[in-house]
């Protein structure tokens, strides 16, 4: 049919439909990790192409078919690994329609309805986060993206302080801009300093406790080296303890200095949505910029983030791609002013139905419950013999490892993959004080007590396995 869906077509929609539903009620009853190898996967789908065409249908069904044992199970509520949100439900369906309205969300006048809905997931994630309501925000892939834009901004601003337009100029020439991490510090933020050509080995690292945050004591030393403005990069839940630096001890020392405070905040940042849980990042609304995930803890469908800067003026100067000046702000934003894209699918669209399903309420009980959950993890695996919980838990990561030193990281690492092959959750690894270690992240939206229960009974089963082993 000219210009509408031809039959194959709709039937293709409705089979994809179909599909989609079916995989989502079998997933708590299959196993987590995926049945197939990369070589098989690669195998099925790396065929020649055909030099005619075939049927929609028969393309949506071999699709299903043969990606269907080559998946891990993200989406269900024993997977424990990588702080991935699960894909909520209500956000899968928003996303269906965002595919099918087919829009580049990347201009306002052409995309009203998007820009609105995207311009209230920026609002409300603004005010849950305790953060400026006047703060400029851009929604894009994820953390990595909105720590990237984040450190873009802040040089930008720093430079401009110091009479340079780094937009126009460049940075050859430029002044230098020191730059403070912790020692601790997630790949994510460092990742974006060498895109923001601030490079990643010039940075100065301050050293971290046990947990993995800034000791306000050396940071303070460290700052006090700075002959210019710093731009110091700080973070909302450590990825292996969960931690968040003392933000009230130094945000305000650096801001004497003249300095910039980026905060990573990926998932840790959520803890402000709920009150018994935000002192924990007290003095984060300090800050000038953060990145926060909303495939995380929110549980978006892959892939969103934001950007978030309490200035918004330096984001656009930073972001926008009509030019190195700073265009006519208005109550209406430009989506491309405030991310790195021109061309971009409709990614707010599913938040937007998340947060509208959840209200605030359900944001705080999923944040709340998880942390719980993790509570509840470390206190029953440290109470087992020859296990160690590394971490204080601060939010919703364990770090566990099994027995002592060098013996004991193989012997973690014999558990993990006991764990990981029989397939009923799926943590995943990691390495954290000097050890091997098997890292729970509770995030997904569907876990509960109960299946905290299969957790530990799981890894005190493959635990005891080990040892048995050995004997």
């Amino acid at each position: 049919m000219a210009g509408g869906l031809s039959a194959d077509e709709e039937h293709a929609l409705q089979l994809a439909g179909a599909q989609a539903i079916a995989y989502r009620r079998s997933v708590p009853d299959r196993p987590v990790t995926p049945r197939i190898g990369l070589d098989e996967a690669v195998a099925r789908f790396r065929t020649p192409l055909d030099e005619d065409g075939i049927p929609a249908e028969q393309v949506i069904n071999t699709l299903a078919r043969n990606a269907d044992d080559g998946l891990n199970q993200m989406s269900g509520p024993n997977f424990y690994g990588y702080v991935l949100g699960a894909s909520h439900p209500v956000g899968v369906a928003a996303d269906m329609l965002v595919s099918a309205w087919g829009q580049n969300a990347g201009s306002a006048y052409e995309t009203p309805a998007i820009t609105g809905m995207e311009r209230a997931v920026c609002d409300w994630v603004i005010n849950l986060l305790g953060l400026p309501d006047d703060s400029g925000a851009g929604i894009v892939t994820g953390a990595t993206a909105a720590n990237m834009a984040g450190i873009m901004v802040a040089r930008n601003a720093l430079l401009a302080a110091q009479g340079w337009d780094v937009e126009a100029r460049g940075l050859f020439g430029a002044p230098e801009i020191p730059v403070l991490v912790g020692d601790a510090a997630h790949s994510a933020p460092i990742a974006g300093l060498r895109y923001a050509g601030l490079g990643a080995e010039r940075l100065v690292r301050v050293p971290v406790n046990a947990e993995g945050q800034i000791l306000p004591d050396t940071f303070l030393d460290a700052l006090n080296t700075c002959e210019r403005p710093p731009l110091v990069v700080l973070q909302a839940g450590q990825i292996n303890s969960g931690a968040f630096d003392p933000f009230a001890e130094i945000i305000p020392a650096v801001h004497e200095k003249g300095g910039w405070v980026h905060v990573d905040g990926a998932f840790g940042l959520w803890l402000a949505a709920v009150p018994e849980l935000a002192d924990r990042l007290r003095g984060v609304a300090l800050a000038d910029s953060w990145a926060v995930d909303l495939h995380k803890w929110l549980n978006a469908p892959f892939d969103a983030g934001m950007v978030i800067c309490r200035d918004r003026a330096p984001l656009v100067r930073s972001m926008s791609a009509r030019g190195a000046y700073l265009p006519d702000l208005t109550a209406h934003w430009e989506p491309a002013d405030s991310t790195p894209e021109l061309s971009r699918r409709a990614r707010g669209v599913p938040s937007y139905a998340i947060l509208r399903h959840l209200g605030r309420k359900g944001v705080r009980e999923l944040v709340a419950r998880h942390c719980r959950l993790a509570a509840r993890v470390a206190t029953a695996l440290g109470a087992v013999p020859g296990v160690t919980i590394l971490n204080t838990v601060h939010c919703n990561q364990v770090a566990i490892t099994f027995g002592q030193g060098a013996v004991g990281d193989r012997q973690t690492d014999a558990v993990l993959r006991i764990i990981q092959q029989r397939g009923k959750v799926y943590p995943t690894h990691g390495a954290w004080r000097g050890r091997h270690i098997i890292r729970v992240s509770i995030i997904g939206y569907a876990t509960m007590d109960s299946h905290i229960d299969r957790l530990i009974d799981e890894i005190t089963l493959a635990w005891q396995q080990v040892q048995g082993s050995e004997r």
